[in-house]
């Protein structure tokens, strides 16, 4: 397999650890792959590269703008399906697609996403304090989040999503800010939380703000463990598993329900002591980017590969 050239790649397109992806999935021309996280459709381009007519991709999004970009790859081999992910066993098993030889996740926020101002995602810009991956389905905004959660349930998400140190002062200062009116846009939530933001660490404190409110909006810790947990059952026995996470939130799940076949405490062990995990973990340490990488994009900086094969 000769190694991918990122020369195509535009900014909405270029996926991260595409060569290192490819390789894990041990791709086969006839072979079934699931993609769950389409996004600029980067990795699916270059995984339907290496399929034959016998082969077929599956990639997931939930994204309007994920959905127009993947007609551009239209193709017999080719189906992209406009759900979340936590659906997977459902949407493959109606489309008559089980089981599959390798499954890719690249969790996280699209390039696209972050570099579009309206969606929200990005503290680069100003716009609306929005943030929910699929709008079209309403849901909660992350300024629905701002002006209407307690200030408990404030403390609780920028501490567990954002591990923000001083979750607690930044809670009561959001819900003191917005009595005198709504924080809908993101440059109204930087000035309403000036005060507890660290001089001189002005944008990781927001990067982890920005985080918390995101995963609260679109329940995306929830929506993991669910896609993980149906993995085992949509792979067939040496079926590859590659995940490619962005914070140690993900990243603790994934290695946990690799190496445990859970999320929380030890394996679990039958009557005779035996323990029978539904995979093989292939990566004792996380695979990281390569520095030239991470030079040509900086999104590549915190991302974390995990491999696995379906025992």
């Amino acid at each position: 397999m000769s190694a991918p050239s990122y020369d195509n790649d535009t900014a909405y397109h270029r996926p991260v650890m595409l060569r290192e992806c490819l390789e894990a999935l041990d791709l086969r021309p006839d072979g079934r792959y699931v993609d769950v996280t389409f996004g600029g459709g980067g990795h699916s381009a270059r995984i339907l590269e290496r399929l034959g007519p016998q082969g077929h991709l599956y990639s997931f999004d939930q994204d309007a703008d994920a959905e127009r970009e993947a007609h551009k790859l239209a193709r017999p081999e080719f189906t992209f399906i406009r759900s979340n992910f936590r659906n997977l066993h459902q949407e493959l098993d109606r489309r008559g697609a089980l089981p599959v030889d390798g499954l890719l996740a690249d969790l996280g926020v699209s390039s696209h996403q972050f570099d579009t101002p309206e969606r929200g995602f990005s503290t680069r810009f100003d716009g609306p304090l929005d943030m929910r991956m699929n709008p079209d389905e309403g849901g909660t905004s992350a300024a629905d989040i701002i002006n209407e959660y307690s200030e408990a349930d404030l403390h609780r998400i920028f501490g567990m999503y954002g591990e923000v140190t001083n979750a607690r002062t930044l809670a009561a200062t959001v819900v003191s800010s917005r009595r005198g009116q709504n924080i809908t846009t993101i440059a109204a939530l930087k000035k309403a939380i000036a005060p507890c933001t660290p001089r001189g660490k002005e944008n990781k404190y927001l990067a982890q703000v920005f985080q918390a409110l995101r995963i609260e909006a679109n329940d995306e810790m929830a929506a993991l463990q669910q896609m993980l947990e149906q993995t085992a059952q949509v792979l067939r026995p040496g079926g590859r598993l590659v995940v490619m996470s962005y914070h140690s939130l993900e990243d603790r799940l994934v290695k946990n329900f690799l190496a445990k076949g859970k999320f929380y405490g030890e394996a679990e062990k039958d009557l005779f002591g035996r323990t029978s995990l539904p995979f093989e973990v292939l990566t004792r340490k996380p695979i990281e980017a390569t520095a030239e990488e991470v030079a040509l994009n900086s999104r590549a900086r915190s991302a974390k590969l995990r491999i696995a094969m379906k025992n």
